[in-house]
């Protein structure tokens, strides 16, 4: 028992960042607005190299949240040998394509969860105050300085202007931006794709709204108090099990299992 008190985490207890990344729905909120902004990164064609993601965006979209977990919930020896294993699975593909993904890949990856998290969270939830968003961003940094990365800015606020630039150079309309919305739908049907888009517009940042040709209106908006609602009585795994595919009906229970 002394050793479990004494044992150092990689995020404590009482954080915010547990409480963000403990709620499903608010981890959904995160992914769905990833998957829009990721379909426009430039270096898209990466995961286009290994074949995962357009064979599977939404088992990809579960295999994320897991390592995610895996660093949130975990001790800090944990997370950084999860870190270090990440490096290394990316090491891989980058020898056998020949040639490295650009840091600044790495730092937009990054730089989603950090704005997903937050964005997710304030929608669902209330608004963060400075220093919750600084420590966001500070799990993040030191998840990217592990990794090796260069160049992260060392507090938040010095990060959004960053942030912004990131947006501007690191994002277009490609082949792969179609091809990845089509996969979506392809996965998800129909209806779920629309719940997708409007999930979407309601956390990407402006740029990123007016790259993928979205209007500012989303259903979900008008849904989300009843959705908060539901949450109280109980009843918002009915939605989430409605809104996924059913084949993945052990991964959405999982969504829920760090709550504290």
């Amino acid at each position: 028992m002394a050793e479990t008190k004494t044992m150092q985490l990689f995020v404590e207890k009482d954080s915010i960042v547990r409480e963000i990344w403990g709620k499903g729905d608010t981890v959904l909120f995160i992914f769905a607005g990833a998957s829009g902004e990721f379909a426009l990164n430039k270096a898209v064609d990466w995961l286009y190299f290994t074949g995962k993601l357009p064979a599977d965006p939404l088992g990809r979209l579960f295999s994320t949240v897991r390592y995610a977990r895996l660093i949130v919930f975990a001790s800090m020896d944990e997370a950084n040998a999860s870190i270090d294993s990440l490096r290394k699975i990316h090491g891989a593909v980058e020898q056998n394509r020949g040639f490295s993904i650009p840091d600044w890949a790495y730092r937009d990856v990054l730089f989603m969860l950090i704005h997903y998290s937050i964005a997710a969270y304030e929608l669902l939830e209330r608004k963060l105050s400075d220093e919750e968003k600084e420590e966001v961003y500070n799990v993040f940094y030191r998840v990217g300085t592990r990794m090796g990365l260069k160049e992260l800015p060392p507090t938040y606020l010095e990060w959004l202007p960053v942030r912004e630039s990131h947006l501007v150079a690191d994002l277009q309309q490609s082949k792969y931006t179609s091809d990845l919305f089509r996969q979506y739908r392809k996965h998800l049907g129909p209806i779920r794709f629309k719940i997708l888009i409007d999930a979407q517009k309601l956390v990407i940042p402006q740029h990123v709204k007016k790259l993928l040709h979205f209007n500012s209106f989303s259903l979900l908006s008008i849904a989300i108090p009843v959705y908060k609602i539901s949450r109280v009585l109980k009843m918002d795994g009915l939605l989430k099990n409605a809104l996924l595919p059913s084949e993945y009906k052990t991964q959405i229970k999982e969504l829920d299992l760090h709550q504290q």
